[in-house]
């Protein structure tokens, strides 16, 4: 498969598939009914009969397996082979009978992107800016968007010099061996953990609702946290940017949900209005 220079430049590369083969072990019908519940939610949608989805860097298959479950007619596919390895596992055990296709391919690799057609949801959940090539990656998923179709992505909130401290510390964790690993995991579990802990405090306090720590996406909180940790290339966007350059791709912003500014990811939906100029 030939694939675009910048991903082959991006040397060190967080083992995602891995992190997603043991959050198979965790996958069950509570989580998978809120995986669909949010996919739902965010597209504004009851179901996605007779339409088709495709899953940009797949991971677990969590949300391919979602938009099966909704009606929709899915391929998937990821960069890293564990990653293909994790969605036909879950695949195998869920949708044995399915017509959900997976495969190998990246979303830089634009002889393979040619071969996919357009699709009527295309999601991509905090993958194009752990290409090594993000803004690249953008442009290539909204080619894949049909006329009026739905582009579903989430990307890595700008904080400034938070976020560049952040680069080093997921470039220290790929570089490092498992000790530093561990170390650098139970560093910033047990960091967030407080910060979590003394927020709900402050909200009880202050006679604020607080509501359960759930996962609303059904995802895992040891699995987001090694990912956070860890999942480099890492690069990141302030929401005007996205909004400025899926504007002049001829996309409209149908859905928003931002991390207020924090670490996190902040989610789009935008809609394929009008038939700009894609190049």
């Amino acid at each position: 498969m030939t694939v675009n220079a910048a991903d082959k430049a991006a040397q060190d590369r967080f083992a995602f598939g891995d992190n997603w083969l043991s959050f198979l072990e965790l996958v069950d019908e509570p989580r998978i009914a809120k995986a669909v519940t949010s996919l739902k939610d965010a597209l504004g949608v009851s179901d996605l009969a007779g339409h088709t989805f495709l899953d940009v860097g797949c991971g677990s298959g969590l949300f391919s397996l979602a938009a099966h479950r909704l009606g929709a007619r899915v391929h998937s596919f990821d960069f890293d082979a564990k990653s293909v390895a994790a969605s036909a596992k879950l695949r195998s055990i869920f949708a044995p009978q399915s017509a959900w296709s997976v495969a190998q391919g990246s979303i830089l690799d634009e002889a393979y992107t040619r071969t996919l057609g357009v699709h009527d949801v295309v999601y991509s959940w905090g993958v194009l800016h752990h290409t090594g090539a993000m803004w690249q990656a953008i442009e290539a998923a909204s080619r894949l968007v049909a006329p009026n179709g739905l582009l579903y992505i989430s990307i890595y909130n700008d904080q400034g010099l938070a976020s560049r401290l952040w680069w080093r510390v997921k470039r220290r964790y790929v570089q490092s061996g498992p000790v530093v690993r561990r170390q650098l995991v139970l560093a910033f579990g047990t960091y967030f953990g407080i910060r979590g802990a003394l927020a709900r405090a402050v909200k009880r306090a202050c006679g604020a609702k607080v509501p359960p720590a759930v996962r609303s996406r059904g995802m895992s909180a040891h699995h987001d946290l090694v990912d956070w940790i860890g999942g480099f290339p890492f690069e990141v966007a302030a929401p005007e940017e996205i909004f400025g350059v899926l504007r002049r791709r001829g996309f409209d912003l149908r859905y928003l949900k931002t991390c207020a500014g924090g670490y996190g990811c902040n989610e789009y939906v935008f809609a394929r209005v009008s038939d700009a100029p894609l190049g």
